[in-house]
């Protein structure tokens, strides 16, 4: 299907619209591929094709902020479950039902709109960080091995423990980057990398960029929440989408 002329226009399509979400509020790019892509690509080459895109404008975003050594020393009982975790989730995908898999995608996608969508703001105080990081680290990195979804529960996390806000786009950015790593090493150890995917993936870089500059330019003329407000219910519509089609598959 990935030598159709249509579906790799429609896939360029998508990394810029993601790249301008992730431009306008910081995260976003690869659910946003996750959910577009997943209804005309199978979802292991959705997660692979996501790899190269995501790795570049997460890297941008996490050097941007002089707070990158700061957030290493406070996160990194979270990000090394994080990133360790993601291998056993891979294996947990690799023999999966892949509807299932997309069933799991689908509620992700669900709890994590609707959770945005409501306000929903948890809040973890410092004595209790130590223990929360490595805990929903590691839900993060089985969830992200088995779905390619890097946002539930680790964004949750870094909302709760009140990070500024630049701190809290740089934060995310650095686990968004060493999740990819982990994500691209789980799914080439699993043989679902091949040369093919890896080479659209590359490709895929410049409309994400391009979108994501997009994105950071509209952050300055719109309403963030409004815009927010959008794309939270766009992936509560998809992830009930995707989560009917795999139930009934």
């Amino acid at each position: 299907m990935l030598d159709d002329p249509i579906v790799l226009a429609a896939t360029a399509v998508v990394f810029c619209l993601a790249g301008a979400v992730k431009g306008v509020i910081g995260m976003g790019l690869p659910t946003v591929c996750l959910a577009l892509l997943i209804l005309f690509v199978d979802l292991p080459s959705t997660m692979v094709l996501l790899l190269v895109p995501s790795f570049v404008t997460n890297l941008w975003q996490a050097s941007v902020g002089g707070h990158a050594i700061v957030l290493l020393r406070r996160l990194w009982p979270f990000l090394v479950p994080a990133a360790a975790l993601v291998w056993f989730g891979g294996l947990m995908f690799a023999v999966a039902d892949a509807s299932l898999m997309s069933l799991t995608l689908g509620l992700l996608l669900i709890v994590y709109a609707a959770v945005n969508l409501e306000g929903r703001r948890f809040a973890i105080a410092p004595a209790k960080e130590r223990w929360f990081g490595p805990l929903l680290g590691a839900v993060n990195g089985l969830l992200t091995g088995m779905t390619g979804s890097f946002v539930v529960p680790g964004v949750m996390f870094l909302q709760a423990i009140g990070l500024p806000r630049d701190q809290f786009v740089q934060a995310m950015g650095i686990a968004f980057t060493i999740s990819t790593l982990a994500l691209a090493i789980s799914l080439g150890t699993n043989d679902f990398l091949t040369g093919d995917l890896g080479l659209i993936s590359l490709a895929g870089v410049v409309p994400a960029i391009a979108g994501m500059i997009i994105g950071q330019r509209l952050r300055n003329t719109l309403s963030e929440e409004k815009f927010r407000r959008v794309f939270f219910w766009s992936i509560l519509a998809l992830g009930l989408y995707i989560a009917a089609n795999a139930s009934s598959a």
